[in-house]
């Protein structure tokens, strides 16, 4: 089951801020400069969580996840946006 996940994170560098920003657009899509919202299989979280611990210094970086709950359910809802809309749904429906 696919989960709606929030990802926050306050990056440091500029190296590895630009690195982490890769990354993540390869598992959703920009909410705001660096706040993602994913749309991820219980693998893919796994992956997502690896490749972005891999790329940050831990006494500098702080990254947050939040589990937002079942997309079909309140986690393809638990959004909302005021002024530029947020994604389409089908746009978040990344296949790995």
């Amino acid at each position: 089951m696919r989960r709606a996940f929030l990802v926050c994170y306050d990056i440091r560098e500029d190296k590895r801020l630009r690195r982490v920003a890769k990354v993540m657009r390869g598992f959703g899509d920009r909410v705001q400069y660096s706040v993602f919202r994913c749309v991820l299989g219980a693998r893919e979280r796994v992956l997502m969580q690896q490749k972005v611990e891999a790329l940050i210094k831990d006494s500098e970086d702080h990254v947050l996840i939040v589990d937002m709950g079942p997309f079909e359910g309140r986690g393809g809802q638990a959004m909302t946006a005021i002024g530029r809309p947020l994604p389409e749904v089908e746009d978040l429906a990344y296949i790995f």
